[in-house]
């Protein structure tokens, strides 16, 4: 897909995002990998209404060449692609009940959900915490790139997650998940539960790595 295609992609992506509640006001950005950089959302920019030929064009360094000014969470998605060499998009909302999941007290931080479902398995992967940092603040690079190597899906502490996918549709489809999975999660919270074994898990593992 060619840089101009992948800009409109963006843009409808982030729209649907939108449209369907899973983004809100200027919150949440999205990358792709391009051969010599990335293509980044602009800060302050709200994904229902973002227009292709303003996404940041960024070099390999992360230089803005052009477009308007890139995200202000941009070291998020540079410390994923790094870490990550067949990333070809990182994608981060502030979507409810992953965040509302990302306040808990309780969750493992080495893997936020418990095996509800085999598409959680599938597309999400062993969910990390990553602890917090006030936003922008680069702190929250380094606490991403020492988890970005062995999870390609991290929620970050009373903030909400980053995903990295092969991918745009990849990264869109594992952070869909990851946020259905968050309600799933809240709703059974008190329940008896039923969870795939770690035989199922296994398997899981070993017919679709992630």
């Amino acid at each position: 897909m060619n840089e101009n295609r992948l800009r409109e992609a963006i843009a409808q992506i982030g729209k649907s995002l939108y449209d369907r509640g899973l983004a809100h006001g200027s919150a949440g950005n999205i990358s792709v990998r391009l051969a010599d950089g990335w293509l980044m959302t602009p800060t302050n920019s709200c994904l229902g209404r973002l227009d292709p030929a303003r996404i940041s064009r960024l070099d390999a360094s992360g230089n803005l060449l052009s477009g308007d000014k890139p995200s202000k969470e941009t070291f998020l998605h540079i410390a994923m692609y790094r870490e990550r060499a067949t990333a070809g998009a990182v994608v981060h909302l502030h979507s409810v009940h992953a965040v509302a999941v990302s306040c808990l007290a309780d969750i493992d931080p080495n893997d936020v959900f418990p095996p509800i479902t085999a598409y959680a398995i599938m597309q999400v992967g062993r969910l990390a915490l990553a602890p917090y940092f006030p936003p922008g603040d680069e702190a929250l690079a380094e606490a991403v790139r020492k988890l970005a190597g062995r999870h390609h899906s991290i929620l970050l502490a009373n903030h909400g997650p980053v995903v990295a996918g092969s991918s745009l549709d990849a990264a869109v489809n594992a952070i869909e998940e990851l946020e259905q999975t968050a309600k799933l999660l809240l709703l059974l919270r008190g329940q008896p539960l039923r969870l795939l074994t770690p035989g199922q898990v296994a398997e899981l593992n070993r017919r679709f790595p992630n």
